[in-house]
């Protein structure tokens, strides 16, 4: 043919089973959580009132995929008896802060596309109306997903709904709710009523570790590449840097696929330890450049203080000893420099974002406890992804060796 568009044979044969949204055939490295997990929907299949469901833990450490997985077996297996109706709806809780905003996309979900309603503009006691007979209509057994529910700021309808029947807004239906947080600390911040009814059943998934996550990736290789394509090693090698970022199955099959896309780039054959070295800088570096990118300029600032202390052999350093020098760079541009608060604010999302480590001492009844930081990423890549504000500033002595540059900025006291 020798279009400009030729089909890849070598190495991908099914390149969308390493996507997130791949759902296997069975799940790995989960069993002890999906016993679990089974046992506290079983209610379902008896004909009984669901339990709600409480699931936590951080991001790629499969709950999502664990329910999508079980509920898919439910709604199959519910088929089978003619007294049981199941509905399940999923609904994802990132970018909706309020009930408010939960209660009317779950009306929706409900209804048919030509009687949908508006998002915004009822009362919130009519939106709860709506919702009570929606689900009143639909009748049987209704099972209401919410994930990534940390995002709700105000939970009256985590209240609303899991005693819609002891309350008396439902007669047909019968509700279980599944809440999804990445975030541990989220139901140690429900209100106690709350906190009661959707916590019936709580299960918590801990981060993957090396060994479950070469499971993992093993079971998608096999129907990802074609037989032959990986070398020995590249699989536990992608798992061991999985397991270093936080157990995270998401994160090591992003890798596993950055690999394969490079040697489809490179037109190579085979899959090597090399290969997955490269593909994790150029990962890497893609989220130092986007997790930088969205600082404010003092986030830069900050940052380019701690870089800078660093390579001078300071680190790890507490705040107080970042300020001086942030406190120069900020006004070398004209910005007032933020109060130590605020400051100290920057240096947390950084440490969040993972470009910055930040250990907490504890010096006893006299010190106190207090954070230093150091700098945990490549400094090239976070030097070229701070490029413009280091021709703002000016280039600082202990990084001039890195630039070579002949404008060296006097040394800051």
């Amino acid at each position: 043919m020798g279009g400009m568009f030729e089909r890849d044979l070598d190495i991908y044969r099914n390149r969308d089973a390493l996507r997130e949204d791949y759902q296997p055939d069975t799940l790995v490295g989960r069993d002890e959580e999906l016993e679990r997990y089974k046992t506290a929907l079983q209610p379902v299949i008896n004909g009984e009132q669901p339990n709600n469901i409480f699931l936590y833990g951080k991001t790629g450490v499969g709950k999502t995929a664990g329910t999508r997985f079980l509920l898919d077996h439910l709604i199959d297996d519910a088929a089978q008896y003619d007294d049981i109706k199941l509905t399940v709806k999923m609904l994802n809780c990132d970018g909706l802060s309020s009930s408010y905003q939960i209660a009317t996309r779950l009306v929706n979900k409900f209804r048919d596309e030509s009687n949908q309603i508006s998002t915004t503009g009822y009362p919130r006691s009519t939106v709860y109306d709506m919702l009570w007979e929606e689900l009143d209509k639909c009748g049987g057994t209704i099972l209401i997903v919410l994930d990534e529910v940390d995002h709700i700021n105000n939970d009256s309808i985590l209240y609303q709904l899991p005693r819609a029947r002891a309350n008396g807004n439902l007669s047909n239906a019968k509700i279980g709710i599944i809440g999804i947080s990445n975030d541990f600390s989220f139901r140690d911040n429900l209100s106690p009523k709350v906190k009661s009814s959707l916590c019936e059943e709580e299960i918590q998934f801990p981060a993957y570790d090396a060994q479950e996550l070469i499971q993992i990736l093993r079971q998608r290789a096999d129907v990802a590449f074609y037989d032959g394509v990986l070398t020995d090693g590249v699989i536990e090698l992608c798992a061991a840097y999985g397991a270093k970022d936080a157990g995270d199955a998401r994160q090591s099959l992003d890798l596993l696929m950055k690999t394969g896309d490079l040697a489809r780039d490179r037109d190579t054959k085979a899959i090597t330890e090399d290969l997955v070295r490269d593909a994790r800088n150029e990962l890497e570096r893609g989220r130092i450049r986007e997790g930088i990118s969205g600082l404010t300029q003092h986030g830069h600032l900050v940052l380019y203080a701690l870089i800078t202390l660093d390579r001078e052999g300071e680190t790890p350093v507490r705040s107080r000893d970042i300020r001086p020098r942030y406190t120069n760079f900020a006004n070398q541009i004209g910005a007032d420099p933020l109060v130590p608060r605020r400051m100290r604010d920057h240096l947390g999302e950084l440490s969040m974002l993972g470009i910055i480590s930040a250990v907490e001492r504890n010096e006893g009844r006299r010190g106190g406890t207090y954070r230093e930081y150091s700098v945990d990423m490549d400094i090239n890549m976070i030097l070229s992804a701070l490029d413009e504000t280091i021709t703002e500033v000016g280039v600082h002595e202990s990084i001039a060796g890195i630039f070579a540059e002949d404008t060296t900025l006097e040394r800051y006291t």
